[in-house]
């Protein structure tokens, strides 16, 4: 019966881990800042940290199952 919270859990973190570094990655490409009152540098690495921390923590979720 825990498989259903769980794989909403991987699916959602998984999305959202994509989503992203999807959207940091247009950021970088475009030229846009990543985050607001942050430094370009600073903000790159952490979304980028988080963005994969994310998908690794889906993808385990959902292999889990």
């Amino acid at each position: 019966m825990e498989s259903g919270p769980e794989a909403f859990a991987g699916a959602a973190f998984a999305l959202f881990g994509g989503g992203l570094l999807a959207w940091t990655g247009v950021c970088l490409r475009t030229g846009a800042p990543v985050a607001d009152g942050v430094s370009r540098p600073v903000a790159t690495a952490t979304a980028l940290l988080c963005g994969v921390a994310f998908l690794v923590t889906g993808c385990w979720l959902l292999v889990a199952l």
